[in-house]
């Protein structure tokens, strides 16, 4: 390991260690929270699980709340940012950031805030907004809150070949992964699942797939479907843009050229001008990006191009499975002590 990996390696375990052995150091909300987080720098799938972990919730009878830091926000308040109140949207890009505008738009019914300080974006949460269960987008690492569950997502990758910042993709060393009550394995399946949580010290392991949906097109008319075989210009802000072209052209799509911006780019007019050459130069009939790109170019309206958005979602299997285990563990952290006097929704009647 480089020497620069090694001493990189020593502060995250100092930093880990030190949070965990100092008494006061996490902080426990009134309400269960459950967290989602990662080893790795870059794009790994936590959004759309929060996103996918928040409807189960929802669909249990719980009101979940979405609590985010905000990332690369060009316009953050002092204080707790309600970017959607469940029932609309209260934050626009500038002040939300796109993750979280992204789950506000996708996931009616759910709270979703950003805050530095989740704690406090919880405490509101539960005070003004009715939650009864939080989750933690991009938590893993976020430990001045404490969790009764934590999800850790994993690559079987960084596993087989794990190198830490800053010469490799990981953030934390693999031994970090023991904080975890479950693993979600990327790019595993049958054994090498087991097998990833085994190495890691994990008890608990469940399979995390992509799903890549069909793309469709933004129409003054509402969305509409873009059959493959169009001619496309991909234009993408995010963490790994090459994986985005190969889905689009293993869909089928005629892939005429591609723009990769950096992650959570802030799109402006130059942007869109340079979009629209570009698009004209090779052909393309349409412009193809994600969602999360589709939050950011939308303040940017009317664009001088056509525009379709290919969401992104997640599986995690066994389904029934680990709905069961998460339902569980929620249950059993309010069977365990009393929080706030209330209990959870979850909670079986006496």
């Amino acid at each position: 390991m480089p020497i620069a990996s090694q001493f990189y390696a020593a502060l995250a375990r100092l930093r880990r260690t030190m949070v965990e052995t100092t008494p006061g150091a996490s902080r426990r909300l009134s309400r269960p929270v459950v967290s989602i987080g990662n080893l790795v720098v870059g794009g790994s799938g936590k959004t759309p699980l929060a996103a996918l972990v928040a409807r189960l919730l929802a669909e249990a009878g719980e009101r979940p709340a979405v609590l985010s830091r905000g990332y690369a926000r060009t316009d953050p308040d002092d204080g707790v940012t309600v970017v959607s109140d469940g029932q609309r949207l209260r934050a626009d890009l500038a002040r939300a950031g796109d993750e979280p505008l992204l789950l506000a738009r996708s996931l009616p019914g759910v709270a979703v805030l950003v805050c530095a300080d989740r704690y406090l974006a919880g405490r509101l949460a539960e005070q003004h907004l009715g939650a009864t269960v939080h989750v933690l987008d991009d938590g893993f690492q976020h430990m001045q809150l404490a969790r009764d569950v934590n999800l850790l997502i994993v690559d079987r990758a960084d596993v087989e070949r794990p190198r830490l910042l800053p010469s490799g993709r990981l953030r934390e060393p693999l031994s970090a992964a023991r904080a975890a009550d479950a693993v979600l394995v990327t790019g595993a399946d049958g054994d090498q699942v087991a097998q990833v949580a085994e190495r890691l010290g994990v008890a608990e392991a469940f399979a995390m797939d992509r799903d890549v949906e069909p793309a469709v097109e933004e129409t003054v008319d509402g969305p509409r479907p873009l059959a493959p075989g169009a001619r496309v210009l991909v234009v993408s802000g995010i963490a790994r843009p090459e994986r985005f072209v190969a889905e689009a052209v293993e869909g089928g799509f005629d892939v005429a050229g591609n723009i990769a911006f950096g992650d959570h780019h802030p799109f402006v007019a130059a942007d869109i001008a340079r979009i629209a050459q570009q698009a004209h130069a090779s052909s393309a009939s349409i412009v193809l990006t994600t969602e999360k790109d589709f939050v950011r170019l939308l303040p940017l309206r009317p664009w001088p191009f056509r525009l379709a958005v290919r969401p992104m979602s997640v599986r995690v299997e066994p389904a029934e499975q680990f709905a069961a285990w998460l339902l569980d563990r929620i249950r059993g952290g309010q069977a365990s002590e009393v929080r706030g006097g209330r209990a959870s929704a979850l909670q079986e009647p006496a």
